[in-house]
């Protein structure tokens, strides 16, 4: 197989400068001022939709480089249809951003990131099936794992500060920096250079962790180890058909360093049920109260419900699904990872975060991290390279889902009375 990258340095190039032009959630962001309005009327008793009128944004020239990108990618090549994909998830993105507001805003986003009712791989059951399941499973556990209102006192300059110390002596020849967003929908978001944390917001020591975990040591990561390829640039790139994997990924990375809790994962699997309740009809009202009812406090509620109605219609029927994401991409993730270490194949691990891809990425790619034409990784998490207990991980995770915790009592771990003598 020919190594040789060189033929396809100049496509590479060509997306790298059209993808900047597509930015996906700064062109679905809400203004600050919806959230104090429509809390003040909640607490009144008079909830009203929030005032929110998506205004689409054309990119004719990027749209047509784009499409000039994909026409001019060899697709017999792996390499070329990596570049062919990539690209056609970003013109998918930039069509999407066209129609804010509009049904095509819905059905483009379902092909970037899919909906709930569509399967999960070969497992024959859908997204909202899964989400379900787990929600059921966990809901005499909602109790023990709710997390008080007080325990968000943590403030984003602080986070902020916390995060510094982390990452500052890690990547020292790479300066990551961590600043505050008053315009976020989430928490945070990450990139090869810089993390955003949201304003006016309150975070949990779990909160840290968690962004620690997901946000630096794998979205920021696979970023800067993209970026710092030596041929393929576009590995770099936040490309849309890559944010299943990298949202199923750092979540797992969450799982294995005990960052997660069992109310982020419900709140997960809540975001699912949520986009197909927008999706059946139910409006920004009805997802707010939806999110309060499971235990989140005003402003969360609020910015959940927010996050699904992006670029879409507050009244229902026009939603961002961009949030079914986090539960199926962690399911195929570690999926992936299990058989990766059963089949002695640790390296396609490595891939992983060697830039941002799919899964089928890290298996087509192979042939040219071997022979060095695309770097491994710069940087990595410690957990991955702790091979010995991620297997462990992996395979008791895998075997434990067998067993049903509600055909189990406590009554079941007593010793029976031994009368012999």
């Amino acid at each position: 197989m020919d190594r040789d990258l060189a033929p396809f340095a100049a496509l590479d190039a060509r997306l790298v400068e059209v993808a900047r032009e597509i930015k996906i959630l700064s062109a679905l962001a809400w203004p600050p001022e919806p959230l104090q309005d429509f809390l003040a009327a909640w607490r009144a008793g008079n909830p009203r939709l929030p005032r929110y009128t998506p205004v689409p944004r054309v990119n004719g020239d990027a749209i047509d480089e784009l499409r000039r990108v994909m026409t001019a990618c060899d697709r017999e090549h792996p390499i070329g249809r990596f570049l062919y994909r990539s690209a056609r998830s970003y013109l998918l993105a930039a069509e999407m951003i066209a129609s804010l507001g509009t049904p095509a805003f819905t059905e483009r986003s379902r092909e970037l990131y899919g909906a709930p009712l569509d399967e999960l791989g070969a497992a024959r059951v859908t997204n909202l099936a899964a989400a379900e399941h787990f929600l059921n499973r966990t809901r005499d556990l909602i109790e023990t794992s709710y997390i008080a209102d007080e325990a968000y006192v943590i403030g984003a300059e602080a986070v902020a500060e916390t995060l510094r110390a982390r990452i500052d002596p890690v990547f020292v020849d790479h300066k990551i920096e961590v600043v505050i967003d008053p315009t976020m929908a989430s928490k945070a978001a990450a990139g090869s250079r810089r993390v955003r944390l949201r304003a006016s917001t309150g975070f949990t020591p779990n909160d840290v962790a968690q962004l620690l975990e997901h946000e630096i040591f794998v979205h920021s990561v696979t970023a800067l180890n993209g970026r710092e390829q030596p041929q393929i640039k576009c590995l770099g790139l936040g490309a849309p058909r890559t944010t299943a994997v990298q949202e199923g990924l750092a979540t797992f990375a969450e799982m294995i360093t005990n960052s997660m809790d069992l109310a982020r994962l419900r709140r997960l699997a809540l975001r699912v049920v949520a986009v197909q309740m927008a999706l059946d009809g139910a409006d920004f009202i009805d997802l707010f109260r939806f999110f309060h009812s499971e235990g989140q406090n005003l402003d969360e509620s609020f910015h959940s419900a927010m996050r699904v109605f992006r670029g879409g219609d507050v009244g229902g029927r026009i939603a961002f699904t961009k949030d079914i994401v986090y539960l199926p991409g962690l399911i195929q993730v570690h999926a992936f990872l299990l058989k990766a270490c059963q089949r002695n194949r640790p390296e396609l691990i490595h891939h992983l975060f060697a830039g941002r891809m799919t899964l089928g990425d890290a298996l087509e790619l192979d042939p040219w991290f071997r022979s060095g034409a695309l770097s491994g990784p710069l940087y990595e998490p410690p957990w991955v390279n702790n091979r010995a207990s991620l297997t462990a991980f992996l395979i008791y995770s895998a075997f434990n889902t067998r067993f049903e915790l509600g055909e189990i009592t406590l009554d079941d771990f007593r010793e029976a009375i031994d009368d012999e003598r």
